[in-house]
């Protein structure tokens, strides 16, 4: 592919190397904005928490092991994306002190948690708390992610892309293997509080 771009660049009379000390000439930034400024009115970050607070989501806990052991942190923004090939995604904070260590990873566990387990994602909620502490786990299969006891199922990952959005990256996880219990009541997360499905 190089090769093909730099015989090109010659055909066409096109430098393909620059004089000592002299560094290449950038291309022009283009404007990447999607909306103008004089397009829409600013939104209130308390407003627009209030009214996205009204989607009620699942609740996961997202693990990795690196070289200073486990870490982990409480995740409502988690997605399936692909089924050919499986890719699932998250988003996290840019300010996250978790997110570096599950980058430097590679890869990650996705928890699903049950109706029953909102004292375990109060606790991956804290931040700088030890985490893990009083929490049983096993080594996920693929990866050797925390895989936390008794969640109702679990996704095993190694991360495939990371893509900036605002304030939070998007991550996204390559499938490596998953699992779930045939029976058991997700946790939800609504209007800032927890609730359970029922049928």
């Amino acid at each position: 592919m190089a090769a093909t771009a730099v015989r090109y660049l010659r055909s066409v009379g096109a430098a393909t190397t620059t004089g000592p000390g002299t560094p290449p000439e950038a291309l022009p930034r283009p404007d990447l904005r999607a909306v103008r400024d004089d397009e829409r009115l600013p939104v209130a970050p308390e407003e627009f928490r209030r009214v996205l607070g009204h989607f009620a989501s699942g609740v996961t806990v997202v693990t990795a092991r690196d070289a200073d052991g486990p870490a982990g942190f409480a995740c409502q923004s988690f997605a399936s994306l692909s089924l050919d090939p499986p890719l699932v995604s998250f988003m996290v904070a840019r300010t996250s002190t978790t997110w570096p260590r599950i980058a430097r990873a590679g890869a990650f566990c996705v928890n699903i948690l049950g109706s029953e387990q909102g004292v375990l994602c109060r606790g991956f909620a804290v931040s700088g708390a030890d985490k893990f502490a009083g929490v049983g786990y096993a080594d996920a299969p693929a990866t050797g992610s925390p895989l936390l006891d008794s969640v109702p199922a679990w996704i095993d990952c190694r991360v495939h892309a990371v893509h900036t959005g605002g304030d939070h990256l998007i991550v996204v996880g390559r499938v490596e293997a998953l699992g779930a219990a045939e029976e058991g009541e997700p946790l939800l997360f609504h209007r800032g509080a927890f609730g359970r499905f029922t049928r």
